[in-house]
């Protein structure tokens, strides 16, 4: 795939809650030692927080007030950032909901939702990106109760919404697969997981003699900040990594065939388990939500930086 340079500048973060606690990082998250609030906890602390926490950035020099920028401009760059017209994906990628022609403030989540839609509104954006859209399948026949409410929540704050799916998977720069693969430490191999001729997934390695499979385990807990269900039955040292985020159970069979320890998930299937039993090799799940949450943030951070635009990540944690 061809990436836009531009995307390899490093990303700077800032994430503010309303307290003193501040704290920024540089580039594509990483493993640090230490502990981490689960994302049920973090759900607990939101709803009894004043604000949600905020994930944003504003190069220097840019004024509090940002300039607009075209929505349609910021959709085609990313349309060719992400290669979008390769991907036979299970709803339309790109502009969903249309909201201004130009935009000052975009906001960036997981899944389209009320919850999400009112948190956008309270930040006062105008393009609202998602890796989980309203549509699926060949659209839709009836509106039916909760989409009309989601429906009204855009069109009453004149919020656009634009969904980017299995491309935002897949990048190998600010994908999920590929940021997840950075965050745990590990280097990247190749691809796999093919879906429709296109690969989604990531093959990675450790150095050396690999890593011991409970740190592997842990490292996941941390970098995604969600318990983890594990099934151990690779070898004590892994040395190739397999991930797909959010619902990949079915990739397994092809991880092993292309030689990975360990499979990284999502969401678990009934049947991971006896595929990792007979494939012997770990299969760890770390939560559809916790895994997806990688590409869509970085996505909201490059746009803003490219545009010169107010980004704000929008968390609203979900278990699964």
């Amino acid at each position: 795939m061809t990436a836009d340079a531009s995307v390899k500048a490093p990303f700077v973060f800032a994430a503010v809650r309303r307290s003193s606690f501040v704290f920024a990082f540089i580039g594509a998250p990483g493993f640090e030692p230490g502990t981490s609030p689960t994302r049920t906890v973090r759900a607990t602390r939101l709803r009894h927080a004043p604000t949600q926490w905020e994930y944003s950035t504003r190069p220097p020099g840019l004024p509090a007030v940002a300039m607009p920028a075209s929505v349609t401009e910021i959709l085609e760059h990313v349309d060719r950032l992400l290669g979008c017209e390769r991907f036979r994906d299970y709803g339309p990628n790109g502009l969903q909901v249309p909201g201004p022609s130009e935009v000052s403030a975009v906001a960036s989540g997981v899944s389209a939702h009320a919850e999400l839609f009112e948190l956008a509104a309270s930040e006062r954006v105008q393009l609202l990106m998602v890796h989980h859209g309203l549509f699926w399948g060949d659209g839709f026949r009836t509106i039916d109760p909760p989409l009309k409410l989601r429906l009204k929540l855009l069109f009453d704050a004149d919020i656009g919404l634009a969904a980017y799916h299995l491309p935002l998977d897949a990048h190998p720069e600010i994908g999920n697969n590929a940021l997840i693969a950075r965050a745990l430490g590990a280097h990247e191999l190749g691809r796999f997981a093919h879906h429709h001729g296109e690969p989604i997934g990531i093959l990675a390695s450790f150095p050396g003699d690999g890593l011991p499979a409970g740190e592997l385990f842990e490292r996941v807990r941390q970098a995604t900040e969600h318990d983890t269900l594990v099934f151990d039955f690779g070898p004590e040292s892994v040395r190739g990594l397999a991930i797909v985020s959010g619902a990949g159970s079915d990739f397994v069979p092809e991880a092993a065939a292309a030689g990975a320890d360990a499979f990284l998930t999502g969401e678990p299937a009934e049947r991971a388990m006896a595929l990792a039993r007979e494939s012997r090799l770990h299969f760890v799940a770390a939560g559809h939500y916790a895994t997806e949450t990688f590409g869509i943030r970085h996505l909201g951070e490059h746009v803003a930086q490219r545009f010169a635009l107010r980004h704000v990540f929008l968390d609203v944690p979900n278990p699964v």
